[in-house]
């Protein structure tokens, strides 16, 4: 439904400029849902804005249905902002504090003209209903509720359009794990009944891999690596990838430091070749010279399909890629 083919964003102009998108391409199939995974600055919300229209796209393209959606946007705006939404990560900012619910939700409700203005208050609550408030929140402020009350509005707010795709902004990123739970189980269950697409932006893979179908892993500003997210949790073939997924908590057990060296580059002046190279834990040791990864740019290299990973060592023999790992845990 929405397809991003290599989509670039820029921030300032000469020297100052920064490309915080570079080339990304994905797609979030119908009634589905994508993970985007990856560091903060990486380049995820700069994505999501450029989508909704809140950050001018330097290039690429945005198609919804195969309708470029900058076009969209420029002929008839409300229309394409009632197919897409965006649910932003803190709900304190996103909602105003000096309206009440209702008038939120009213706001939201304008845009429809198959909602007549006498029968928003009934649609506001049967929207209240599906994220599970009550009339009761109707006529309160978003100061009187908790974190994830707020989210819940928030997604309400969104809902009142009737979209097709909603972005989801480390949408549970401020809530403790009982709510995220809650969040992440709702969600879903709306998926289920109304059909939404979801774009699942989040830090945090334990979250993805309960929500999305496919996920894609962006670092400095790229994708390094996308596959169904069951296929990806269980045979990552990107050095990064791979050390996300051992940062992961589980239970039972201690963290384990992700097998990854250094400090993020300047994005400003990302490094030469394979953008990873400087910290990587694998290339190193399987090719110790480190010349193709310092040299030569694998953004185009593909693992196989529908499985794709940026790494020259990305269909390496996996007992390989893990006694490389070793040595370098080995070695620190």
């Amino acid at each position: 439904m929405l397809q991003v083919q290599n989509l670039t964003v820029t921030y300032g102009t000469g020297d100052d400029m920064l490309t915080a998108v570079d080339g990304v391409s994905f797609l979030v199939p119908k009634g589905g849902t994508l993970g985007l995974v990856g560091e903060s600055g990486s380049g995820k919300s700069s994505i999501a804005r450029a989508i909704v229209g809140l950050h001018p796209v330097a290039g690429g393209s945005i198609t919804l249905d195969g309708v470029d959606c900058a076009s969209a946007r420029s002929r008839n705006a409300p229309a394409f902002r009632r197919r897409v939404q965006m649910v932003f990560q803190d709900p304190s900012a996103s909602l105003n504090p000096r309206m009440t619910v209702a008038d939120a939700l009213n706001e939201a409700l304008a845009r429809r003209a198959d909602v007549a203005r006498s029968a928003r208050r009934r649609e506001a609550l049967d929207v209240l209903g599906l994220v599970g408030l009550g009339a009761s929140a109707l006529d309160r402020y978003p100061h009187e509720f908790s974190g994830g009350q707020r989210q819940r509005i928030a997604i309400a707010r969104a809902l009142c359009v009737g979209p097709e795709v909603i972005i989801m902004d480390e949408v549970t990123s401020a809530l403790d794990v009982s709510v995220q739970a809650q969040i992440v189980n709702l969600l879903k269950s709306l998926q289920a009944e109304l059909g939404l697409s979801y774009l699942f932006i989040s830090h945090d893979l334990a979250v993805v891999g309960l929500m999305s179908d496919a996920t894609a892993v962006m670092y400095l500003g790229r994708v390094v690596e996308q596959a169904a997210t069951n296929v990806l949790f269980a045979n990552p073939r990107h050095p990064y990838t791979r050390a996300l997924i051992a940062s992961v908590p589980r239970f039972g057990q201690a963290r384990q430091p992700a097998p990854v060296r250094g400090d993020l580059p300047d994005p400003r002046r990302p490094p030469s070749g394979c953008r990873f190279h400087t910290r990587c834990s694998i290339g190193p040791l399987l090719l110790p010279n480190r010349a193709i990864c310092r040299e030569v740019d694998p953004h185009t290299v593909a693992a196989d399909t529908p499985h794709q990973a940026a790494c020259h060592f990305a269909l390496a023999d996996a007992e390989e890629r893990d006694g490389a790992t070793e040595r370098t845990e080995a070695v620190g």
